[in-house]
């Protein structure tokens, strides 16, 4: 019986399985567009449960969004001010493959980020 082919095989399979997973890398948005936008807002909206404004170039120059915290707006301070002693909101864009994906840095939680395009920083 000729082994060549076993020998083959099983070559394959333990290529196959110590094939290193996709890493991360941290990355930036390029070629943003109305879709990417919308994305990345509605992934914030996801992640933090309120809408929040960010910029057209959110994400084009950094792999790092920090997001301030406001005090909520009441009938009695419908304009509040003052100073907000919470660490403000982070997340990080990474590329996983040919995955765009932002993580909160605070717990680490994961969201894809849809119709978007990154490279490696």
């Amino acid at each position: 019986m000729d082994s060549k082919p076993l020998i083959a095989a099983a070559l394959f399979l333990a290529s196959c399985a110590s094939a290193p997973d996709p890493i991360d890398e941290p990355a930036r948005i390029v070629e943003p567009d109305e879709n990417s936008r919308a994305a990345l807002r509605a992934t914030l909206h996801e992640a933090l449960g309120v809408s929040v404004t960010v910029s057209d170039a959110a994400l084009t120059d950094s792999s790092l969004l920090v997001i301030e915290n406001q005090p909520p707006a009441t009938m009695e301070n419908p304009v509040p001010q003052g100073r907000i002693m919470d660490l403000p909101i982070q997340f990080r864009l990474v590329r996983n493959g040919d995955d765009c994906i932002l993580i909160n840095r605070q717990d680490e939680k994961r969201y894809l980020l849809r119709d978007t395009r990154c490279v490696p920083e």
